[in-house]
């Protein structure tokens, strides 16, 4: 448990780049040759490292989980150890409980109740605005609750 403010720094000196990427821009999803939509190698916002190549952002994903690290272990010291597992079991509740259809603005990622815990309720992110959905089309409510629940 330390109280480590800012990460450790951990600049990559070489990329590795994935094949469906565009050979002029690695790490950017290359439409004309693997289709529209999302596809096996890309990752997700909440993954540990992205799949840009710039090496900012796995800096900036390193201090967020530094600083979540951080206070955790503030709250640990302060409160005991049941403040930690109490925030914990919300976020997993908060996580498997938060689903809502496409048609509604449901995109898969977190939600209100998941930035709240997290604190970051203020912030406006990249994925806030273009979610990548925008060429793809929008499931019907009823055909995606049949496959929520398994019914095709």
């Amino acid at each position: 448990m330390s109280m480590r403010i800012a990460p450790l720094p951990s600049h990559t000196t070489q990329i590795s780049t994935t094949s469906l990427s565009a050979p002029s821009a690695p790490g950017l999803h290359d439409t004309l040759r693997a289709g529209v939509g999302p596809t096996k190698s890309t990752s997700t916002t909440t993954s540990g490292t992205p799949d840009s190549a710039h090496p900012l952002e796995s800096r900036l994903k390193n201090w967020e989980a530094t600083q979540e690290s951080l206070k955790m272990t503030g709250l640990r010291r302060t409160f005991g150890m049941s403040e930690a597992v109490r925030r914990g079991m919300e976020l997993k509740i908060v996580g498997e409980g938060a689903w809502r259809p496409a048609v509604l603005g449901g995109n898969g990622r977190g939600d209100l109740h998941e930035d709240i815990l997290r604190g970051r309720d203020t912030e406006i992110v990249w994925e806030d605005i273009f979610t990548g959905d925008e060429l793809r089309t929008i499931p019907g409510f009823h055909d995606e609750m049949e496959r929520k629940v398994k019914m095709q």
